[in-house]
């Protein structure tokens, strides 16, 4: 009995654990997010990635590149950037693919399965030692 007791305490504290770590996860991850999107779309990282466009550019025409094909290069090259912003702009909203309901039910079930895991692997740990 005191074995059940020990083990019940043991999961007790496995979900208080995995509780602490969800709320800094959830507070963190949009935090870290907005600041992505705020770096991609900041005044300077436009500068730069003009800067960048520029170089690609000069680089294709000095290599003997056609005209229309450096610009249709550099364009697909400058729509790499914004492409990854939309993404991750959606991935914040919850807007497009990305919903926060879907991803929450998706970490809550792989939770559950890890759980289930650590919860087997405990009794064949009991077994063995029988």
């Amino acid at each position: 009995m005191s074995e059940e007791k020990e083990k019940k305490k043991k999961d007790i504290e496995d979900v208080e654990e995995l509780k602490e770590v969800l709320g800094v996860v959830s507070t963190e991850i949009p935090a870290l997010i907005k600041g992505i999107i705020g770096s991609v779309f900041s005044e300077d990282a436009g500068r730069d990635m003009g800067k960048a466009a520029a170089a690609f550019y000069k680089q294709l025409k000095e290599a003997g590149m056609p005209e229309e094909t450096a610009v249709k290069m550099t364009e697909n090259y400058i729509s790499v950037f914004t492409s990854l912003g939309d993404v991750m702009r959606r991935a914040v909203s919850g807007k497009g693919e990305f919903k926060g309901e879907e991803i929450g039910e998706e970490i809550s079930k792989r939770i559950k399965e890890k759980l289930a895991e650590k919860h087997l692997a405990r009794e064949e740990e009991k077994e063995s030692e029988e």
